[in-house]
């Protein structure tokens, strides 16, 4: 059985790419981010590419590549389509696979469907990427309540930033949910300074 993880985050660019790279290459995964929006700089699955290591076929194509860098559906309509959030369906592949949704779990993929459907759907493990500065316990416990109310397991939470200790034990404690590790901000971002960080902040154990 494949193991696979879903990334979310409690915003955009939370850091939830960096994340899901550094967790590709240490599971040595399959990448797949199934909408991307916003063409004009790199996408998530080119950084990923990047930042990760794996071979070039284990970044999966993207189901729908948008160029507006907007909520999905916004992007979608200014092209004149609509997503087809139903034919956005797991793949299946021989290994452990990441997927990095589109921002937060509420946005909206079409008119009527949130990316927290699709997440009910697929009842995949989410692991939540939340900031740890100024509200992030806010934003962080919301998400959480927002996908057990669907019934979505929920695999633990990996900070990005600098170390808060309250806020995280807070969210851990009161969100009833695993603290994972902690990335840093990195600079520079490399692949051999993203490896290193989440080597020593993370336990490959708990992705296995």
């Amino acid at each position: 059985m494949t193991r696979a993880f879903v990334i979310v985050g409690t915003d955009t660019n939370v850091g939830k790419t960096a994340f899901s790279a550094a967790l590709v290459g240490a599971l040595d995964a399959f990448y797949w981010k199934p909408v991307q929006s916003g063409l004009e700089d790199e996408t998530d699955s080119q950084t990923v590419a990047r930042l990760s290591g794996v071979a070039p076929a284990r970044i999966l194509p993207e189901a729908w590549r948008l160029k507006l860098p907007a909520s999905p559906h916004i992007a979608a309509r200014a092209e004149g389509v609509e997503i087809d959030a139903e034919g956005l369906i797991s793949p299946k592949v021989d290994g452990p696979l990441v997927i990095e949704t589109a921002g937060g779990v509420m946005v909206p993929l079409t008119d009527h469907v949130l990316t927290i459907d699709l997440l009910a759907g697929w009842r995949l493990p989410v692991v939540l990427v939340a900031r740890t500065s100024l509200g992030t316990i806010n934003h962080s416990l919301l998400t959480l309540e927002a996908l057990r109310r669907r019934d979505i397991p929920i695999h633990g939470v990996a900070f990005i930033g600098e170390e808060q200790k309250a806020a995280q034990e807070t969210i851990a404690r009161l969100g009833g949910v695993r603290a994972l590790g902690r990335l840093p901000r990195l600079d520079p971002l490399t692949r051999e300074t993203l490896r290193d960080a989440f080597a020593a902040a993370f336990s490959l154990s708990d992705f296995t």
